[in-house]
């Protein structure tokens, strides 16, 4: 069934999300390395969802919810493996710091992948059950992990301030937190996608966040 697929690929990209930073933190190499390597299988899920999906297209030519809904799936699944590439980058930049010492205690930053993925996983199960308050909800949360990025940021430039050396240390974790907050505002535009589903309305959660 086509979304079991997608949310199949939905779990994979959420434990990508988690085991990226879990690598991070512990300077696990061979995980960032088969986290990089499992996103050729994410990539071809995703293009197998979209084959299917325009497969059911062309071929029962559904109408109103039912093309709402096929629509949907296909730009979820696109958000889903953008997600992906985020986890990938944390990865790549995982062997960027392999000998090297953090400016500063990962402490933060899982907090930020918790958020985030936790936002994934409820956003697919709102899509599950059509559940546009609860996609609104999900979205609102958005704000916290901005909130954390933000926090992240500037507590990485005082250790710039203090010593301009720190400034490559400083660079590599902002990048992951910025992937982390881009997972969240990917998170947002899937929940916009249940509530077109839904109700048909296109509507831009993130200027009710602002």
């Amino acid at each position: 069934m086509l979304q079991d697929h997608l949310l199949d690929l939905g779990k994979i990209v959420e434990q990508a999300i988690l085991k990226s930073v879990e690598a991070l933190k512990d300077k696990d190499i061979e995980e960032a390395r088969r986290l990089m390597a499992a996103d050729y299988d994410i990539n071809r899920r995703r293009y197998a969802i979209e084959s299917e999906t325009m497969v059911l297209i062309a071929c029962q030519q559904p109408m109103a919810v039912d093309l709402r809904t096929l629509a949907s799936v296909l730009e979820i699944a696109t958000e889903l493996e953008r997600i992906a590439d985020y986890a990938k980058g944390i990865a790549k930049l995982t062997l960027q710091l392999e000998k090297k010492t953090f400016i500063k205690p990962l402490v933060d930053i899982p907090r930020m992948a918790q958020k985030a993925a936790g936002m994934l996983r409820d956003s697919l199960v709102s899509f599950t059950n059509r559940d546009v308050e609860m996609a609104r909800a999900i979205a609102s949360r958005d704000n916290e992990v901005d909130d954390l990025y933000r926090q992240i940021y500037q507590e990485l430039m005082t250790y710039v301030i203090a010593d301009p050396r720190n400034i490559e240390g400083a660079s590599h974790l902002t990048w992951v937190a910025h992937n982390l907050e881009r997972t969240a505002d990917r998170v947002v535009n899937i929940c916009e996608r249940v509530i077109f589903t839904v109700t048909g309305e296109l509507i831009d959660l993130e200027e009710g966040l602002a």
